[in-house]
């Protein structure tokens, strides 16, 4: 369970707010499914109450807040992922040795001495 984002508060988050910067647009919806660097956790009282900006419009989800619900589906798939990832004989991608590479997102250059 997440917290809501402001400070001092210790309530449990129900909504998300995000900003649309091109559009000078704040946006509170129901809670995100995970927390984003550049979004904020929110409770009921901190969702209703937001306020924006001069300039700004608002944007708020129609209907009440409520905590997300988990069904055993939900939790029944991530003690799968947890296992999947946990298992000994998963083949694991080795680094390049040698040479360039890349690894997601980052590359793997020649040490000073390889060619």
């Amino acid at each position: 369970m997440r917290r809501c984002s402001r400070t001092g508060c210790t309530e449990l988050a129900v909504a998300t707010l995000t900003y649309v910067y091109a559009d000078s647009t704040a946006v509170v919806g129901p809670l995100a499914t995970q927390a984003e660097p550049h979004s904020y956790d929110l409770c009921t009282a901190h969702a209703h109450r937001l306020t924006a900006p001069r300039g700004w419009e608002v944007v708020r989800f129609e209907g009440e807040f409520a905590p997300p619900q988990h069904t055993n589906d939900d939790l029944t798939a991530l003690a799968e992922a947890v296992r999947e990832a946990g298992r000994a004989d998963r083949p694991i991608e080795a680094a390049p040795t040698t040479g360039t590479g890349r690894r997601g997102h980052l590359r793997v250059l020649p040490g000073p001495t390889e060619g």
